[in-house]
């Protein structure tokens, strides 16, 4: 496993091709006992490739960047580097990172267009926190707590240029995707000034991400926020939601123009309450839509569990009404993410001008987007000024 680890991407595609049958007999049937043969191979290919459940994905994942950035100037692509809490090859990472394998890695599109567009890293930012309720009767219930993931795409030196926060369904996590690589393929084959052509999308796309919400939000009922404007184009389409007193302003300053899209994103926010996500979610529910492979490893994941509820005349109605719930949630995650902190990660990265290193924007990410700095071990779970009627508060160091 080591040495298969030590030739990266093509010692793990090795291991697959010499596999092949069994992975894709695995895939076809999610069901199948575990064999010790098979938690012998499925060990090892998670081991080689470092994310858990690598047998449906195939991705190869670096974590040391250093490596990363070289892979990647070797081979003209991007990085797309996930920061978590946890580790990706283990099975209590943060509940965000558990979901990306589920339900984005293990996608097909996705993880073909990861394997062939992008190089891939992940580095824990700290351990994940970790229960385990004991119900007193010989149950137990173990889970993690709190938590949030984030993929930044770098360029081959490691500078970020976007970032995609949280969960995504998989077809919005795919349109990213195509967005993102789309102005890698610019900046290697027609940009003369990379960091122009970096802030010019940035900019771009928080106003699409503004005006996606605003046509989101006038669906439901909304209106344009008091004191803003939605400027048009000569054919009528939506072209930027602007303050109103800037709007019309010829010569706009570069931080006008940012202070301008920022305010519309958080206008935008006060004005959407949470009845109002549920119904905005639902217009996005196709982007939570799962595949084969996702539900094949949901339904290996759950059967047990399942079943060991007692009896189940239909435990297919039991999985159907489980990934319908889930698919809710996922387009709620979606829609959320993407208008409420993928709004900021743009305003933030086009503010920077391409000077921040990766490690400086996640600390900033983790403290003032997540709300879980370093600065506080615990997560936001406890706090000293919060009675909980336990002696020493339950801590035990």
């Amino acid at each position: 496993m080591a040495e298969l680890r030590n030739l990266g991407p093509a010692g793990l595609e090795v291991l697959r091709q010499v596999h092949a049958e069994e992975i894709n007999r695995q895939i076809a049937n999610p069901l199948l006992a575990a064999t010790p043969e098979w938690q012998r191979l499925s060990l090892a290919l998670d081991t080689v490739s470092q994310q858990k459940d690598s047998y449906l994905s195939g991705l190869y994942w670096y974590t040391d960047l250093n490596q990363a950035k070289a892979a990647a100037q070797a081979a003209g692509k991007p990085i797309l580097s996930l920061r978590l809490l946890g580790k990706l090859n283990e099975e209590f990472s943060c509940a965000n990172s558990r979901f990306f394998r589920t339900i984005l890695y293990s996608n097909e599109q996705i993880a073909r267009t990861l394997r062939e567009k992008f190089i891939l890293h992940w580095e824990s930012v700290r351990p994940a926190p970790r229960v385990t309720i004991d119900f007193g009767d010989g149950r137990k219930l173990e889970r993690t707590l709190t938590g949030n993931s984030i993929h930044y795409v770098l360029d081959a030196d490691g500078r970020p240029i976007d970032a995609l926060p949280g969960l995504y369904g998989p077809a919005a996590f795919q349109r990213e995707l195509n967005e993102i690589e789309a102005l890698h393929q610019t900046l290697k084959t027609q940009s003369s000034n990379p960091i122009q052509t970096v802030s010019v999308y940035q900019r771009a796309r928080l106003n699409k991400v503004n005006l996606n919400w605003l046509a989101d939000i006038e669906k439901i009922g909304g209106q344009v926020p008091k004191g803003f404007v939605v400027t048009r184009r000569e054919d009528g389409t939506p072209e930027a939601l602007q303050i109103a007193s800037l709007a019309y302003v010829k010569a706009i300053t570069e931080a006008g123009i940012l202070r301008s899209m920022t305010s519309g994103a958080e206008a935008l926010g006060a004005m959407t309450d949470e009845a109002a996500w549920k119904k905005i979610a639902l217009f996005h529910i196709a982007d939570a839509t799962l595949d084969a492979r996702s539900l094949g490893l949901i339904r290996r994941q759950t059967q047990k569990a399942i079943l060991s509820e007692g009896p189940n005349d239909n435990p297919d109605k039991t999985l159907a009404k489980l990934v319908e719930r889930l698919q809710m949630n996922i387009a709620l995650d979606t829609v959320r993410n993407e208008y409420l902190m993928h709004t900021k990660l743009y305003a933030w990265l086009n503010a920077d001008h391409g000077r921040s290193d990766i490690d400086t924007l996640n600390k900033k990410v983790y403290a003032e987007l997540f709300l879980t700095p370093a600065s506080d071990p615990w997560l936001g779970l406890f706090s000293s000024d919060t009675y909980v009627a336990i002696d020493g508060a339950g801590i035990v160091r």
